[in-house]
């Protein structure tokens, strides 16, 4: 169970509490609980609200296998002879990774194909069957396929490209969107780079800088459109370099809704600082960095972790 937490300024335009509670806009789940506090006397205030942070894990195929990779390093599959850095190939497949999150109760992972090959795209249909309704899928997600993602057992579609094509958010694409899966089952994944001081929204396989800078006002208004957001901060990602705490602190001071951040997570004190600096409101994922991927962060005790922040919330 998850609670979300909300303020009475961040709910200043629902006239009563039936409203809110039936409003698409907020992407609140049923089963989730939330706490309205006061409205504050100071612009500046932020209520303080308990929340627990969850670890969302993650499968990475590529080519049917799953795999860690640089994700700077991809490229478009038609640039033949260019091969992205990876950090670790698995001999398990995506669905024995499914199997072992939906035996450890975690739910919210990120099945994303790093191409859209019929093999990458029966691996994620076998990690979907595995963990039906508790995994979400994204790679080369489109208002003709993503219906059939959440038919074959995806909690949400994840996306990027679709809607900022060419540079440019395509409201148009993500009316569509919503209008076909819904808003509940939409997650936008909000990857950034720096540029000239700001984080700049990229897609293509993060090769391409749209002109979305990634900003409260921008998280705001896409908030009406999504369920939750991902977001790798793609500088650091994959590169077991440590955390993009500003990117972090940026998400939790102003998404309106549950957003998740990836990249440079190497140690255990790495998901304390993203609670601190996501003001416990951000969701993590670990990839390269975890030993189930080749890395040295021990899955079992970010799992424990886990269940700590779980527990805190009783």
């Amino acid at each position: 169970m998850r609670m979300r937490c909300l303020s009475a300024t961040s709910i200043a335009n629902a006239h009563t509490l039936p409203a809110l509670i039936n409003c698409p806009v907020h992407g609140f789940k049923k089963r989730s609980f939330f706490i309205i506090r006061p409205f504050s006397t100071s612009r500046n205030s932020r209520p303080s609200i308990q929340c627990a942070v969850q670890f969302r894990p993650c499968i990475d195929i590529h080519k049917g296998k799953v795999k860690q990779i640089v994700g700077s390093t991809l490229q478009d599959l038609k640039e033949d002879g260019i091969n992205p850095v990876t950090n670790f190939e698995s001999d398990k497949s995506a669905a024995e990774y499914a199997n072992l999150y939906r035996e450890d109760g975690l739910t919210g992972g990120h099945v994303i194909m790093l191409g859209a090959d019929p093999l990458s795209k029966a691996a994620a249909l076998g990690a979907l069957h595995a963990y039906p309704g508790c995994l979400q899928v994204g790679g080369g997600i489109n208002s003709d396929n993503c219906l059939s993602y959440i038919e074959e057992g995806a909690s949400h579609v994840i996306v990027t490209s679709y809607v900022f094509n060419n540079g440019k958010m395509d409201l148009g694409r993500l009316k569509d969107l919503v209008r076909i899966v819904g808003k509940q089952r939409l997650v936008l994944d909000l990857s950034c780079r720096k540029k000239e001081g700001k984080y700049a929204i990229v897609t293509d396989r993060w090769q391409k800088f749209s002109d979305v800078i990634l900003d409260a006002e921008v998280l705001q208004f896409l908030a009406n459109f999504a369920d939750e957001f991902l977001v790798h901060g793609v500088d650091v990602e994959g590169k077991k370099l440590g955390i993009d705490e500003e990117l972090v602190a940026l998400l939790g001071k102003y998404s309106p809704i549950p957003v998740t951040y990836a990249g440079g997570v190497t140690v255990m004190a790495d998901l304390e600082r993203i609670k601190v600096a996501g003001m416990e409101r951000v969701d993590v994922t670990v990839g390269s960095a975890l030993d189930i991927f080749g890395g040295n962060l021990a899955y079992k005790e970010v799992v424990k972790w886990h269940a700590q922040q779980q527990a805190s919330m009783v």
